[in-house]
């Protein structure tokens, strides 16, 4: 199994922009093996001496911090198809992520607090399977957010990065909390579960005319409109201390994160 997984890591990286994408799957021995091959996501490098545990879903890769009791970041491909779907949220119930450490955060950790249960990968970019729904509402994949960013101007984001799925037939995002250094952070509920100051998102779409964005919404409740959060990744890897994209070839990864033009994005 090991040497199979070698080989075709090998056979992905010479094919070029697009198509060098790791197996949201590759460690993981309990999911079976139709949910291994369903997964390929631009998997980000964590900053240096930051806390995580992989995580490999059906519809995403997250990587968990154990010590905040949130992701580092959260990575999924989107394709035009998995923009529908039958499935519906409804049918979903939050619940606690068996295979992080104890003590594991619950729903109740968020109840009273005054934030919402903030999806990073959302549940409507996963209406194509129910099973890759469900692990959306795994508290693993879930930051506190306050609520009118959540149903307002992130929710926006969400429409907006399937938009440019359906136009662009797929497209690689990458998100998570953003704690600011030299800060004292808030933790709700019995597990501490850390209070991020602000969220970030990078959307990176390839093929002809390549193009990434970035983006930062302060975790204030405030109106955020879109075009003044847009950020050059770049600018979000320094402030994260991350490196997406990082499987780009070096003259296409410099030009796309250098850059941060909504008006390129239809």
């Amino acid at each position: 199994m090991k040497r199979n997984r070698i080989l075709a890591i090998a056979a992905m990286l010479l094919l070029g922009i697009g198509q060098a994408y790791w197996p949201a799957s590759a460690a993981d021995d309990n999911k079976n093996e139709e949910n291994k091959r369903s997964s390929w996501v631009e998997m980000p490098r964590s900053r240096e001496g930051m806390q995580e545990l992989m995580l490999y879903r059906k519809g995403y890769t997250a990587s968990y911090n154990p010590d905040r009791k949130t992701p580092n970041w959260v990575a999924w491909r989107l394709t035009k198809g998995h923009t529908y779907g039958k499935v519906q949220r409804g049918q979903m119930e939050f619940s606690e992520d068996n295979d992080t450490p104890t003590p594991r955060v619950n729903t109740y950790d968020y109840m009273s607090s005054g934030y919402d249960r903030g999806h990073m990968c959302p549940a409507g970019d996963n209406k194509w399977d129910k099973e890759a729904m469900r692990q959306t509402f795994l508290m693993s994949n879930i930051c506190p957010q306050r609520h009118n960013m959540n149903v307002g101007s992130w929710n926006d984001l969400e429409l907006k990065c399937r938009d440019w799925a359906r136009q662009y037939g797929e497209i690689y995002i990458v998100c998570g909390p953003i704690y600011y250094r030299g800060q004292q952070h808030r933790r709700i509920g019995r597990r501490k579960v850390w209070v991020p100051e602000a969220f970030f998102k990078v959307v990176l779409r390839t093929g002809d005319r390549p193009a990434a964005l970035g983006f930062i919404y302060e975790n204030d409740g405030k109106s955020q409109p879109m075009k003044q959060t847009v950020r050059s990744v770049d600018e979000i890897e320094k402030i994260t201390g991350m490196d997406f994209f990082h499987n780009l070839k070096d003259e296409i990864e410099d030009k796309v994160e250098a850059t941060a033009r909504l008006k390129d994005w239809k």
